[in-house]
């Protein structure tokens, strides 16, 4: 199969049907509820396995590899890179209605709160589809763990985004088709990101680099503080299994594609 369609069907996965995964996750009501804590830990384990187990080896073994130092400085500057775009909130994970960058701990019920939703989803769904691509330029089967790394991390923040978007005023049909169109920008992305790095493989190290720092953003930055909340020993004992099993199931897979 050719590359340009591997990108794009797992950047489908990773966008646009983690939209409709987490829409029909919202239909469990109550048990959604309950889960969703489930899906974050697991979520904080695929994303971390990936950016140490995946990512960082192809970016540090990639055939002209910019060196070690590099590879690491690129990826300290990215986390401060997204660190200055949560700021402008176009980067934030939000997991509940109730989300600090839309308001001082009050749901927003504004429909301005879900239009900057929907702006910065789609900008991060984009920079998805880029690293997907570069993922997929080095190698198929760390394009796929890729995927469904973001996958993982896409479902819980699709479901705290269309909870936003409710309390913001919109009707359910309505949030889905615009949580759907933002999810389609990680096809642009795949698809633009290819097409720009395909002829520049010397650039590769550095945007799996950046890869990593998104990952590792994410879990430590968005992910585990929200898994912090929950502070019962038996919550957090059930925290640490999803986590592993998250690491587990990247290193498993990884270690099996090769």
């Amino acid at each position: 199969m050719p590359l340009p369609v591997w990108i794009l069907l797992f950047c489908l996965l990773g966008g646009a049907l983690s939209v409709v995964a987490a829409a029909g996750f919202l239909r469990l009501g109550r048990l959604a509820e309950r889960r969703l804590p489930d899906l974050v830990s697991f979520a904080t384990g695929a994303l971390l396995g990936t950016a140490f187990l995946a990512l960082l080896p192809h970016a540090l073994e990639e055939p002209g590899a910019p060196g070690a130092h590099r590879v690491m400085g690129t990826v300290l500057l990215g986390v401060l890179a997204f660190f200055a775009l949560e700021k402008l909130v176009l980067w934030r994970h939000c997991h509940a209605p109730e989300c600090d960058a839309h308001g001082p701990g009050e749901p927003p019920a504004r429909p301005a709160a879900g239009a900057l939703i929907l702006v910065g989803d789609a900008f991060h769904n984009f920079v998805d589809g880029v690293l997907i691509a570069a993922a997929f330029l080095a190698d198929i089967h760390l394009g796929i763990v890729t995927a469904l790394a973001v996958a993982a991390h896409e479902i819980p923040q699709e479901v705290g985004d269309f909870a936003i978007l409710l309390h913001s005023g919109y009707g359910r049909a309505r949030a889905f088709a615009y949580n759907l169109l933002s999810g389609l920008a990680t096809v642009v992305g795949g698809l633009l990101g290819w097409a720009a790095l395909a002829p520049a493989h010397g650039a590769l190290a550095y945007v799996l680099a950046v890869a990593a720092a998104s990952f590792v953003y994410i879990a430590v930055a968005d992910l585990i503080p929200d898994l912090h909340r929950r502070l019962a020993p038996g919550e957090t004992a059930r925290q640490l299994a999803l986590i592993a099993l998250g690491v587990g199931v990247v290193a498993l897979g990884h270690t099996f594609a090769h």
